[in-house]
């Protein structure tokens, strides 16, 4: 099969030959539709990730059609499925206990394992898997499976957003405009902050009621101000020191600020902690989300009560992903990029 492989850490990707993969006994073989571009593949194509090493073939964000299935597999060869990027066990507590994002068995393909920046997958733990509804697409089903499954149990289950609630979204890429276009389904107010004029455009055509750029002005003080003392919800969605202390100071009392953005490259910052004591705000951590939610998030996108078409900004060639990962060194423009062509 094709893939993109790893050779040097910053380096284009290596588009190369490679074995087809082995199917699980408990799981099944993906001939892939699409794999979105996400930023935690960047965190691992630079070499910040530590179960990403050389030889890697990233891509945890994916879907597409059983072509083998092991002896103790749940689908069968033709089902057209999704998959959370979080595999969970089945078997452990956590996921006895509804927690799967937090299995301690978990399998993260692209972290660990081979992912599906080729045009097979092996998907251990099939249980997670869900069938695609005819009406989403593959590109568009590609992006769901890390940012938007990520931003829906933010909001639902750590923040428990409420309608009418001010929430701050810090970093309007993928899982920020994630965000920002679920919140608005849950009937919130949207304060979307970030350097690019662009992307706060284009939050603004997509329903934020306020944008801020923190190039220009202290963030935190701006939301303050617009929310009329400060937001009841805060979403970091970069995973950096500034971005995160702006999150914690632009809450009101009894706010609650939920890390969204994985803090690789800076697992230790310094964050003001005279805000969560003085504010005595609630601090949440986030991951993923448990795949019994998936079919209920798919019901809504189904039904319209949430337009997430805004995220896929652009559909590229398996060739196409290095240009994609390197340009999020930088600010990038809005919308995130799904490969759907694995043949070049």
């Amino acid at each position: 099969m094709r893939a993109a492989v790893i050779r040097e850490f910053r380096e284009d990707l290596s588009i190369e030959t490679v074995d087809d993969p082995a199917c699980p006994d408990n799981g099944v073989v993906l001939e892939v539709a699409a794999c979105g571009v996400c930023r935690s593949d960047y965190h691992g194509w630079v070499g910040e990730h530590p179960k990403v090493s050389l030889g890697a073939i990233l891509g945890h964000e994916y879907c597409g059609t059983v072509v083998e299935a092991g002896p103790q597999a749940k689908h069968k060869v033709g089902e057209r499925l999704i998959a959370p990027f979080i595999l969970a066990c089945g078997a452990c507590p956590a996921c006895a206990t509804g927690v799967s994002n937090t299995c301690a068995n978990q399998v993260v393909p692209g972290f660990g394992t081979p992912g599906a920046y080729a045009q097979f997958i092996a998907v251990p733990f099939d249980h997670n898997l869900v069938t695609l509804p005819d009406s989403i697409s593959p590109a568009l089903a590609a992006g769901l499976g890390c940012r938007v499954t990520t931003a829906w149990h933010a909001l639902t289950d750590r923040a428990q957003l409420r309608p009418g609630e001010w929430i701050a979204v810090h970093g309007t890429g993928g899982v920020g405009l994630a965000t920002l276009l679920l919140a608005r389904s849950l009937g919130a107010r949207v304060v979307a902050v970030d350097v690019v004029e662009e992307k706060l455009d284009h939050a603004l055509a997509h329903g934020a009621e306020a944008v801020v750029n923190a190039a220009k002005v202290d963030a935190a003080e701006a939301i303050r101000d617009i929310t009329g003392g400060g937001a009841h919800v805060s979403i970091e969605a970069l995973g950096i020191g500034p971005t995160t202390n702006a999150s914690l100071d632009c809450l009101r009392v009894l706010g609650r600020h939920v890390q969204i953005g994985m803090p690789a490259g800076h697992a230790m910052m310094e964050v003001n902690m005279g805000a969560i004591y003085s504010k005595q705000l609630s601090v949440f951590g986030t991951r993923g989300m448990p795949a019994w939610k998936y079919p209920g998030l798919l019901d809504m996108i189904e039904r319209g009560a949430v337009d997430i078409s805004p995220m896929l900004a652009r559909e590229v060639a398996l060739s196409g992903a290095s240009a994609e990962l390197r340009a999020m060194h930088g600010p990038t423009a809005p919308g995130t990029a799904v490969i759907t062509d694995f043949t070049r």
